[in-house]
């Protein structure tokens, strides 16, 4: 039996049995990683921006036929097939939406009207308060730490302003791993934590072993973050490739990132009209140069190269500073035990 204060707000929310969250991850977060996470507890999340609207469509049946448990969808607020995507959710019963950068009102009061949760991800205090006001259900904070694209205000900063700033319940992302930290994000007045390297460095995780063990292999301090992959902020472990593109003369790695672009155009079969009209979004929506929009459509392939392909010599593995304190792969029912059981220790011993 967990210890009272582990049954959070967020347990209620999202009808889950621990207040842990694995993050919708590009190319890792498919229906293996979501479906363990759920079953095991937590709130699976599946990365649906790096899927076809077929792959999607199969992820979600895949993972209603592996658990019963709530799970999540996180999607790209500008993508050309959002509305469709938000449709098939409300049919398939899903139980969350997160987006890594904020919805539109509209979209928001399309999928609150189907039935679903909102959970946008902020790195900022303002981002908060502006989804809040726009009715979302709770926002994913994730500090500087995470992996990613990310801010520069660590998570012990970032969370208890926002904490202070909405009345909506907070999930406290980056530098998250064990109980003790969950215990900590609770006081910092947190409902839950959210993780992705950790999950991503499961048994459960579809990334290949060899990957995997490129990520143990590292400390906290072989992490850097980088604009040289998509234009915005990008946690990344230093590599030769990383450290290449970080020394190229500026404009470079445009001619690349348009060739790398069209790659990922014809291997995920999305039509180039809907390619363009996503580009126009992130444009206006995010303020992007013309050249960020296209590094961004880069970012894929890159990363598809390292987590799918194996390819670390010439892709780019996204991480988080946690990824120095982690040794292990357990499984996901495996972690989320020893999370759980942890957090009870210390709050065990603190009545003690």
């Amino acid at each position: 039996m967990s210890h009272a204060a582990l049954h959070t707000p967020l347990c209620d929310l999202l009808g889950i049995q621990y207040p842990i969250v694995q993050t919708g991850m590009g190319w890792v977060a498919g229906a293996g990683l979501t479906s363990a996470t759920s079953a095991a507890g937590g709130l699976g999340i599946l990365a649906s921006a790096t899927m076809s609207y077929e792959e999607l469509e199969h992820a979600i049946a895949t993972v209603k036929s592996r658990t019963d448990k709530p799970f999540g969808v996180n999607l790209r607020a500008d993508a050309a097939d959002v509305v469709q995507r938000i449709d098939l959710m409300i049919r398939e019963g899903v139980k969350v939406a997160s987006f890594a950068q904020a919805p539109q009102k509209d979209l928001i009061a399309r999928l609150k009207d189907g039935g679903l949760v909102v959970v946008p991800s902020i790195g900022a205090k303002r981002h908060a308060e502006k989804v809040a006001e726009w009715g979302v259900d709770a926002v994913l904070v994730q500090g500087g730490e995470g992996g990613g694209h990310t801010g520069s205000v660590p998570t012990t900063l970032l969370l208890p302003q926002v904490v202070d700033a909405v009345d909506i319940p907070v999930i406290a992302a980056g530098g998250f791993f064990d109980g003790r930290g969950l215990v900590a994000a609770l006081a910092y007045g947190a409902v839950g934590i959210a993780m992705g390297t950790r999950f991503l460095l499961t048994s459960d995780s579809r990334v290949p072993e060899l990957v995997k063990g490129e990520y143990l292999s590292r400390t906290v301090t072989d992490t850097v973050v980088t604009k040289e992959v998509d234009g915005q902020p990008h946690r990344v472990l230093r590599t030769p490739l990383i450290d290449r593109l970080e020394k190229q003369p500026p404009g470079t790695g445009l001619v690349t990132a348009v060739r790398n672009a069209l790659r990922f155009q014809k291997e995920s079969g999305i039509p180039i009209t809907d390619m363009v009209k996503e580009g126009l979004a992130m444009k206006k929506n995010q303020e992007l140069s013309w050249s960020q929009v296209v590094m961004a459509a880069n970012t894929a392939v890159l990363i598809k190269r390292a987590l799918v392909e194996g390819r670390t010599d010439v892709g780019v593995l996204p991480t988080g500073q946690v990824v120095g304190v982690i040794d292990d792969l357990p499984s996901c029912q495996e972690l989320i035990d020893r999370i759980m059981g942890e957090a009870d220790k210390v709050l065990t011993r603190f009545q003690d």
